[in-house]
């Protein structure tokens, strides 16, 4: 039953965010709701089991379609590819208590806000739904559910100092209580009955449980006893694993549940109290020493110094400065744009220094509570993590399907040969439900996951960590990586490596580090020890690497203490930094920093505001060297400035411009504006940091590149210093050409102009073409393409191209550029997206592509799926191994799984034509002995050393798998037929006597007559035939021994060793256990013990026949080997059929490579193109997102 939206019936939720769902109203009715638990009653709680698996089933059994007004049940479904349904109550919250004296007026901050709107009068109640523990309420007026916990988004900066800078009344803070819940990120430790119960209702346990119940009813208790305690042990180890990870949750956001703050009250003043009385809008005061943020809260007064490696993984500390009081019409978050953090204090984040400003304290005005802070977001990912949708899974519930449609033919065939000769009715009932266990392996799902348990121990060793086992196999498929750069492809910190001073607009000789002579005191030394965030902290002088560096070489320190008198200042808060022991001499005591302008990514410079004691106030600026030139007087800065800065950015260098300025007496620093205090400033030159490269880049860019894995550089940093870096690491080829792609916005037009140049070119030409983007955030990408050209390409540039030039970037989203938004344009184009970063400015990208690799080891890594503990990125590689042999395993476990089935199926089906079947020891021996033994030790094998330059396929139903699966089943079928009608053909063949052929042999070398009068046949009948429970024949000897052995030979045939997982003769316990079971199995071939064949339900067969049947196995091994060989495995032949039949990938980055390839304008070098002058069209339907469609046996990836 499908959803047909009618009038507010149905609304969206989260619109536009990444868990967006569609949202519909219901309404129980009586009379449904009692023929539905009549329905449990007589179905003996098998439909309350359906509706558990399937809750909207649940909802439109019970309830009728109403408005989400009316609505006392709502029902939300995903708006995702797998459009996941689950059922919610509607709860109603009474606010009557507290509104007893003020009945006609809500009591709250302000009239427009949604806890005045959500309201119903007379009734005084507020209708609410939680939604993965976040608390929506009905808003009367919008007649939708909004979020509450959380600030509105359209209060502007003035109007959050205006309305929550004295703090809420009592009255509106229990309203915004009551309303919003307790402010926790409360996970509590689940119950193990819990736990237990939802695994035991898991739908495999219950098809486990018919099973072990049918097998029960067929005396069949040795297997099923071994199900049951193999079940046990599984779902134990299932729930021990839950309750560990529960355990462990709980433990990492208890602590933030139960601090104490300090509050302002309205007219009420300061109040202490427990932090989960906090609601939005409340003040909190932050005081000094160090403090666990329990909420979000914006800052607006004084500056704070936060630790923020719960969030970044980034143990650096991080400035925070007040929110701005601009008078202006925009909303807070918009005004302050990407730079909006800055004034963000995060929950779960330790304050560490807090500095008062003229205003008063430190304060902070509450902006999210509980699980709508940055903290709840970390661990609602946690609890409800992105479902995964890879074919291998959605293939094997398929291929399920097929084996039930096979279950299903065998069941009709068994109720009809049964029935026509007369069986009772019980008898054949469970006979025809026997086949379903057999044709469908309950073991099937434990076998699928024994591979990628393996795969996560073996990562492990290697100091891999999975908190996500389901995206190991995803690896396997990985065909492009996004690389952060500084920090993942580079060391971490910077070398400082020289000095380009500059004077009365001229570049001075450069000055080396580490020199034999110091710095000379200037106005050059002020700025490297004055331009700076850092802070001293346990000793420690802390922040970022750069500038830890650029102060060490001043040979300058800090002075920790907090408070300093200044001049007409009186005391306040500020850094002071002074000679060290080692310094140069300097004619000052020591320069106060007075204020800061943190670095901005948007503006990309810094500033302070600094003193010398006892001197004048200064202005000092660092940042990119085309931003700063262009804020400095241009009379300052040296004319062959572009030139300076393009010799040193080709070579690899990064570098930061630095500029000063005098200010002028009696101006208080904390007044003036960033904008009055960046201009006109006087350029003092060039620093130069090294940044080297780890020692493992190039090799492992290299590698990737033999495997025709894309690699793509994203960084902060100037193009030309990361295609320096680019090139060095062997990103780019000495060979191949760098277009740099710039775009602009028309000055007073809405159109925009694109030019497409080499960057080779430019060495020759002026710079100002990377002027032109100076504005823009440095985010650099790198993209190694099908040709021999790569792109370079700014932010800025990302953006204008997005929004003017949608045809060159196939349904591309506008909006502002970010890591996760570029990551998710490669998976609309179908690429499998593999993201390593450091986790800083990367963990939203992390999150989003198919496999995030974190080279942190903070806490921060469990927004990433795989974190490594060598901060290096040799784990890639190394992943993508692990991950294409797990995927491997996978197919081959399932191949393998399937065929057991089918054999023993079709065996089954045989001699149920002569009313007989496999004994229950021989079940039991084809169950356990063989097949359970191999799918626990044929995923042992590991993965191949040398990443091949194609990947496995990645679906079951593709050709090649399907056929090996298909013509396996028919070798199969042909000989157990084959034994089957030539046994029956044999001279000593009989249906009655199952001792006849032994003897008969006998009698071909021995008297018959003496044998006979001895008596021995009496006696072997006799003994025989106290033992025979009707299931001895030669059919079923010949059947039953031929299916065991060739169950064998599909494991062997199966276990693919190159080009993805090393030989199979390295698995030596798989090795081992396939001789020792083939051993046993030809022991009972050719061994003719009474009292084990009469316990294996054998009989005795002419060792002509035993050998004919050995001569059979030997062929079928033989064609599967030669078949699997020469065909299946024939990529060639593959290759050759898909240039016969034409053909192609449906992938879309593969449409328009072809596209390309045959556009010979394309790339367009040295043009300029304007607004929908250019157009690249894409043959068929390039809107779809599916995420991913991969190709399983491309030529080139």
């Amino acid at each position: 039953m499908g959803e047909n939206p009618v009038k507010d019936h149905y609304a969206q939720l989260n619109q536009g965010e990444e868990n967006e769902m569609e949202i519909f109203g219901y309404k129980t009715q009586g009379w449904r709701r009692a023929l539905c638990i009549a329905g449990y009653i007589l179905s003996c709680g098998a439909l309350l089991l359906l509706f558990y698996w399937k809750p909207e089933w649940d909802v439109w059994a019970n309830c009728i379609r109403c408005s989400l007004e009316e609505a006392d049940i709502v029902l939300l479904r995903t708006t995702d590819e797998f459009q996941i349904y689950s059922r919610k109550t509607v709860t109603w919250v009474s606010v009557s208590a507290l509104m007893k004296s003020r009945l006609d007026y809500p009591a709250t901050a302000e009239d427009n806000s949604i806890f005045s709107k959500a309201i119903m009068k007379p009734s005084l109640r507020v209708k609410s739904i939680q939604v993965q523990k976040i608390r929506y309420v009905w808003n009367i007026y919008a007649k939708q559910f909004q979020k509450v916990g959380a600030l509105e988004d359209h209060h502007t900066c003035s109007a959050i100092h205006a309305k929550f800078g004295s703090g809420l009344t009592s009255n509106e803070q229990n309203m915004r209580r009551v309303i919003c819940g307790p402010n926790t990120i409360d996970v509590p430790v689940i119950p193990i009955w819990k736990l237990l119960i939802k695994e035991v209702l898991n739908p495999f346990y219950v098809f486990q449980l018919f099973s072990v119940c049918l097998w029960f009813a067929e005396d069949y208790m040795e297997y099923a006893i071994a199900i049951i305690i193999m079940s046990l042990l599984s779902i134990f180890l299932t729930v021990y694993d839950l309750r560990q990870q529960s355990v462990k949750l709980h433990r990492l956001v208890e602590s933030h549940n139960n601090t104490m703050v300090t509050v302002c009250r309205n007219k009420e003043g300061f109040q202490e109290l427990e932090s989960h009385h906090l609601v939005p809008g409340d003040m909190l005061v932050l005081k000094e020493g160090k403090t666990l943020l329990p909420c979000d809260a914006i800052l607006i007064s004084g500056q704070c110094t936060v630790n923020e490696s719960m969030l970044t993984g980034e143990s650096i500390p991080v400035m925070k400065t007040h929110l701005p009081q601009a008078d202006n019409f925009k909303p807070w978050r918009i005004h302050c744009a990407e730079d909006y953090k800055k004034h963000v204090l995060f929950c779960g984040t330790e304050v560490i220094q807090t500095k008062a400003d003229d205003r008063g304290g430190v304060k902070a005005v509450v902006l999210r509570i509980g699980f709508s802070t940055a903290k709840g977001d970390l661990v609602r990912s946690i609890l409800y993590p992105k479902p995964m949708n890879f074919k291998l899974y959605r293939d094997a519930l398929r291929f399920l399907m097929c084996l039930i449609a096979f279950a299903a033919i065998g069941m009709i065939y068994t109720v009809c040969v049964f029935a026509l000769n007369g069986e009772e009715a019980g008898e054949v009932v469970k006979k025809a439900l026997d086949v379903i266990t057999i044709a469908v392996p309950p073991a099937l799902p434990a076998a699928l996951t024994t591979g990628i348990i393996y795969t996560q121990r073996r990562l492990k060793k290697k100091g891999i960590f999975c908190i996500s086992p389901q995206r190991i196999n995803m690896c396997g498929q990985l065909n492009l990586i996004c690389f952060d750069k500084t920090g993942t492809l580079t060391e971490d910190g910077l070398d400082l490596w020289g000095l380009l001073p500059s004077e009365r607009n001229c570049f001075q000789d450069i000055h080396n580090f580490p020199a034999d002579h110091s710095l000379p005191w200037g106005p050059v030394f002020r700025a490297m020890a004055v331009c700076h965030s850092l802070i001293v902290w346990e000793g420690k002088i802390q922040g970022d690497p750069l500038d830890v560096k650029m102060f060490e070489a001043t040979n300058w320190v800090m002075d920790d203490s907090s408070g300093h008198q200044l001049e007409g200042q009186g005391s306040t808060h500020a850094t002071v930094v002074r000679p060290g022991p080692k310094a140069s001499k300097a004619p000052v005591e020591g320069v106060t920093i007075l204020h800061q302008f943190p670095f901005s990514s948007a503006l990309q410079r810094m500033s302070v505001i600094a003193q010398e004691i006892g001197g004048e106030q200064q202005v000092f600026t660092k940042g990119a060297p085309e931003m700063v030139a262009m804020l400095c007087r241009a009379e300052t800065v040296p004319s062959n400035f572009e030139s300076k800065l393009l010799l040193y950015t080709a070579q690899g260098f990064r570098v930061i411009g630095l500029a000063f300025k005098s200010l002028q007496a009696g101006k208080q620093s904390t007044d003036l504006t960033r904008e009055e205090v960046e201009s006109d400033l006087t350029f003092l030159g060039l620093l130069i940091m090294e940044n080297r490269l780890k020692r493992d880049t190039k090799p492992v860019l290299e590698e990737l590149s033999a495997a025709c894995i894309r690699s793509v550089m994203v960084t902060g940093d100037n193009i030309q210093t990361a295609v320096t870096v680019a090139k060095n690491a062997g990103m780019i080829s000495p060979m191949n050409r760098v277009i740099l792609v710039e775009a602009d916005k028309i000055p007073g037009s809405f159109s925009a102009s694109v030019t497409w140049k080499s960057l080779e070119e430019d060495k020759t030409e002026s710079y100002g073409s990377l002027e032109d983007d100076s504005q823009t955030e440095r985010r650099v990408r790198l993209a190694l393409g099908s040709g021999q050209y790569h792109f370079a390409m700014s932010g800025k540039s990302y953006q204008i191209v997005a929004h003017h030039f949608r045809h060159l970037l196939p349904k591309v989203r506008p909006g502002l550029f970010t890591w996760s938004g570029l990551v998710e344009e490669f998976q609309k184009l179908d690429y499998v997206v593999g993201m390593c970063g450091d986790g800083a400015n990367d963990c939203g990208a992390l999150k989003v592509a198919h496999a995030g690799i974190s080279l942190s080891e903070q806490e921060a890594s469990v927004a990433s799926p795989f974190t490594s503990r060598t901060p290096s990125i040799a784990c890639v590689p190394e992943l993508i191994r692990e991950g294409r042999a797990a995927l491997v395993t996978s197919f081959c476990m399932f191949k393998y799984m399937a065929l057991y089935s089918t054999i023993q199926y079709l065996g089954v089906l045989l001699l149920y034509w002569q009313l007989n079947s496999f004994g229950n020891y021989q079940f039991l021996f084809q169950d356990l002995a063989i097949t359970t033994v191999i799918g626990v030790t044929m995923s042992f094998t590991g993965a191949y050393p040398k990443l091949v330059p194609y990947r496995p396929p990645s679906q079951l139903i593709s050709p090649p798998l399907l056929l090996s699966v298909v013509l396996n089943i028919l070798f199969s079928l042909s000989m157990q037929v084959f034994g089957f009608v030539v046994v029956q053909e044999q001279p000593w063949y009989s249906k009655t006597d199952i001792h006849r052929a032994c003897l008969s042999v006998n009698n071909y070398t021995e008297n018959s007559s003496s044998i006979s009068s001895l008596g021995l046949p009496g006696m072997r009948d006799g003994a025989h035939e106290e033992t025979d429970n009707g299931y001895k024949s030669y059919e079923n000897t010949t059947v039953w021994l031929l299916s065991t052995i060739n169950c064998l030979i599909v494991a062997l045939v199966f276990s693919k060793g190159k080009p993805f997982r090393q030989p199979i003769y390295t698995n030596y316990v798989f090795i081992l256990v396939l001789i020792g079971q083939l051993g046993i199995c030809l022991f009972l071939v050719f061994a003719d013990i009474d009292g084990l064949y009469s316990k294996m339900d054998l009989v005795c067969t002419p060792t002509m026949w035993r050998i004919s049947m050995v001569i059979m196995l030997a062929v079928t091994l033989a064609v599967s080997i030669l078949v699997e060989e020469a065909v299946i495995e024939n990529r060639p032949l593959w290759l050759l059929l898909k240039k016969t039949f034409r053909y192609h990938s449906k992938s879309h980055y593969k449409r328009l490579q072809r596209v390309l390839e045959q556009d010979s304008a394309w790339p367009p070098l040295n043009k300029t193109f304007y607004s929908d002058s250019v157009a690249i069209s894409v043959e068929g339907n390039m809107e779809g997102h599916s995420n991913p469609t991969f190709d399983s046996n491309e030529d080139a990836l």
